[in-house]
């Protein structure tokens, strides 16, 4: 980066942790350091929520798998907008009108306290991994870019990170978030206006749409249902649906977003919010990526977008000949994708010859290039290697002018500040909450345990930063990876709140043994199978409401540890 780039590049980072820092005043309550004393407006809460989720990952990852994955990736999200319906109108009004500072905590109301707890610590297993691999993401990425260690760079986000979370609390970093969000969309749009004009001056918009669904990265809906493809429309709709009801209903990094709402109408409509803009945005990032792939046709890639592991790939004897075939066959592609503009734009009678000359020099391409993967691969003893996460960094240095690149850098960068906060101060809470308060040291004073919250902050800032430095490597596509681990254990918590909220005759213990088996039935299916990842989400909530509703039918009536009895005709009777 230029000099201009670092100026812009610190200025907005300072001008973030600032903002965070000043809208946090005021958090010395531990109801207003943990729910910001219940006074977010919902604009507010819906673009935190989404920037939770519009982290890193989706700028440095989503474009890349634009780019050589097509569209489908979208199909993940088609049903969210159905859970955000029904979360609007069971979990954000029961969850509000329980009182509550987690949604676990709710579970002990219901329950038990062994049930709490087991909830409790899955959630913090999950979204502890998924904290590390959101903070690993920029960091190995942009250690490239900015010529830095990644582990000096995990340990800045995190630094920043824990500085203005543990002063301020969610209060400081939910407004940092709004204004980290409004700069995306500002990104999002810029990175698109540079891609098109990155195309060459005699193919037009039109063309470029052309190039991109000939090569298959305008392939946004599958039809075709299949359980070991990860992205179509059933996955989706089905699988993803459940993991949306899971994320936003049983995730405390989000229920203690909307759990801030000064009303449950002020929380019904962040989500909402989120149901209409989530899949648009996400089509959006992903087409930014089939433009940047058709910029790809006419202007040669790098042959790997990593530069490190290219300059080690280029000392090996592999390498020239490998380099030579790519060449090629990028000249023979760059010539098929002028021949198919040309014929679509003038109708020319042998455009179904133009068609299916790119795509056999596109797969021709494609090929090369898996040669200079193959040779990365044959350097790590084997371990596959996949370089998806450095397309989008890769463009945006090659294309970007002096400051704008700073920014865009600077967006990234901060981006995995907005959702590793959020994660980090969910587990805090919890920690807080559900362990230290109810089982380690019950009935201490208020500032007692605002300063346990502050300690634990940082307490899980360190561990991200931990197992960003040393666990988190050799993961491939990023964004993809995230979803698989919150799928390890989602459809578990799903199920045990299903039970919570629709299933009242059913006690704590049979809910426990439901989520133990939910969550036994969801690792033999990853370990033994070749189902698809969405479809955890739903194997893991229905095997725990059969398993506890089979218990419950065996088990005597029993008063719980929040003081509920249930009689023995109720736990004998189905969901309700």
């Amino acid at each position: 980066m230029r000099t201009l780039d670092w100026v812009v590049f610190f200025a907005w980072l300072i001008s973030l942790v600032s903002y965070g820092l000043y809208r946090g005043r005021g958090s010395n309550t531990i109801n207003k350091y943990l729910l910001a004393g219940k006074t977010m407006p919902w604009y507010a809460m819906g673009l935190s929520i989404l920037a939770t989720q519009a982290s890193a990952i989706t700028f440095i990852s989503t474009t890349g798998q634009g780019y050589v994955d097509g569209m489908r990736f979208v199909q993940f999200y088609f049903g969210l907008p159905i859970a955000m319906v029904i979360l609007s109108a069971t979990a954000v009004p029961i969850f509000h009108r329980a009182k509550v500072f987690t949604a676990y905590e709710y579970l002990e109301q219901r329950f038990d306290a062994k049930t709490r707890a087991l909830a409790s610590g899955i959630f913090l297993i999950q979204r502890g991994l998924a904290a590390g691999i959101g903070l690993y993401a920029p960091a190995v990425a942009l250690s490239d870019v900015l010529g830095w260690s990644d582990r000096w760079i995990t340990v800045i986000i995190g630094a920043l990170v824990v500085l203005y979370t543990a002063s301020g609390g969610i209060k400081a970093l939910t407004w940092a978030d709004v204004q980290q969000m409004t700069m995306i969309f500002v990104a999002l749009i810029v990175s698109l206006f540079i891609a098109l004009r990155a195309l060459p001056a005699n193919v037009s918009f039109l063309d470029a749409l052309h190039l991109a669904g000939a090569a298959g990265r305008l392939n946004a809906v599958d039809l075709h249902f299949d359980l070991s493809n990860r992205y179509n429309l059933w996955s989706g709709l089905i699988g993803g649906g459940f993991l949306a009801l899971a994320y936003f209903g049983c995730d405390q990094s989000q229920v203690q977003r909307y759990l801030t709402g000064r009303s449950i109408a002020q929380s019904r409509l962040s989500l909402l919010f989120n149901a209409t803009v989530k899949i648009p945005m996400q089509l959006f990032i992903l087409f930014i990526g089939a433009m940047v792939f058709v910029v790809s046709l006419f202007a040669p890639p790098p042959m790997l977008f990593q530069p490190s592991e290219a300059a080690r790939a280029a000392k090996t004897e592999w390498w020239q000949p490998a380099r030579e075939n790519y060449q090629h066959a990028f000249e023979q592609r760059r010539m098929a994708a002028y021949a198919l503009a040309g014929a679509i734009h003038s109708s020319r009678p042998d455009a179904k010859q133009a068609l299916s000359n790119f795509r056999q020099t596109q797969s021709a391409f494609a090929a090369s290039r898996r040669q200079a993967l193959n040779i990365v691969e044959r350097l790590h003893g084997g371990e596959k290697f996949d370089d998806t996460n450095y397309i989008f960094l890769s463009f945006i240095t090659s294309y970007l002018p002096a400051g704008l690149l700073g920014l865009l850098i600077g967006v990234v960068f901060s981006a995995s500040m907005g959702s590793t906060s959020g994660e980090i101060n969910s587990l805090a809470t919890v920690s807080v909450v559900d362990i230290y308060r109810r089982h380690v040291a019950p009935d201490r004073s208020d500032r007692h345990y605002l300063l346990a919250s502050r300690l634990l902050t940082l307490f899980w800032g360190a561990f991200a930063v931990g197992f960003a430095a040393i666990g988190a490597r050799g993961f491939g596509a990023l964004i993809e990876r995230v979803n698989i681990v919150g799928s390890l254990f989602y459809g578990g918590l799903l199920g045990v709140f299903v039970l919570a909220f629709f299933c009242k005759q059913v006690g704590g213990t049979a809910a426990f043994c439901g989520v133990l088996a939910g969550e036994a039935a969801i690792f033999c299916a990853a370990l033994f199978t070749s189902v698809s990842f969405l479809w955890y989400n739903v194997i893991g909530c229905i095997v725990v409401v059969a398993v506890a509703l089979l218990l419950a039918r065996f088990q005597p009536p029993k008063q719980n540890e929040s003081g509920g009895v249930h009689s023995a005709g109720e736990q004998n009777d189905a969901c309700s």
